[in-house]
């Protein structure tokens, strides 16, 4: 009989934002509002207001840096593997946003094997909007367990991607960080 391996409990990193207020038990963030009703893209185009993917249900929004990102390739690996049976029993949606043009989602799913929701935000609003930094920073993924290969070899797979990718360019901006959120249903974090 396979043994099932345990969850990765350990936390990367924390981010106290003073903008935050608890109501009632429930987190509010005031840049949720000004997010909503950015739009985000399906696979095949189709564009959504960003507060509609939470609005109904409790979603973990996973923002990677972009398509070709090593460290988010690997992180939306482990993703993948989590059940969909998982999610339903916990009534959560499990959502990735990436920065590119949405002909880029279908290889990206084929390339890490994720079959859940996934959206970009090409323009980046949503990215903006939260907060989301900007810049390179070498040891954001110092000691994740997510993250399999090293410096070197991650970025050569990457420029490998972007030259074999059916549109060479660099899938988003470069230097746009990600992030985490844990949101719904409605406006609250």
């Amino acid at each position: 009989m396979a043994t099932q391996s345990s969850p990765v409990v350990q936390q990367i990193g924390r981010s106290t934002d003073v903008r935050c207020v608890n109501l009632c038990n429930a987190m509010y963030h005031p840049d949720l509002e000004l997010a909503a009703p950015c739009l985000v893209r399906d696979q095949h185009g189709r564009s959504y207001e960003f507060g509609d993917l939470y609005r109904d249900k409790k979603a973990i929004i996973i923002f990677v840096r972009n398509f070709l990102c090593y460290t988010c390739k690997e992180y939306v690996e482990d993703l993948a593997k989590i059940p969909k049976s998982y999610l339903q029993a916990a009534d959560v949606k499990l959502i990735v946003i990436g920065q590119s043009s949405y002909q880029h989602i279908k290889h990206f799913c084929t390339l890490t094997g994720y079959g859940h929701e996934i959206y970009v935000d090409a323009d980046r609003e949503i990215y903006n909007k939260l907060g989301l930094k900007k810049g390179e920073s070498s040891s954001s993924s110092a000691g994740s367990p997510h993250i399999k290969s090293n410096m070197i070899t991650g970025s050569i797979k990457s420029i490998w991607r972007a030259m074999t990718s059916p549109a060479f360019d660099f899938q988003g901006d470069p230097a746009q960080q990600g992030g985490a959120l844990i949101v719904g249903p409605g406006m609250k974090d």
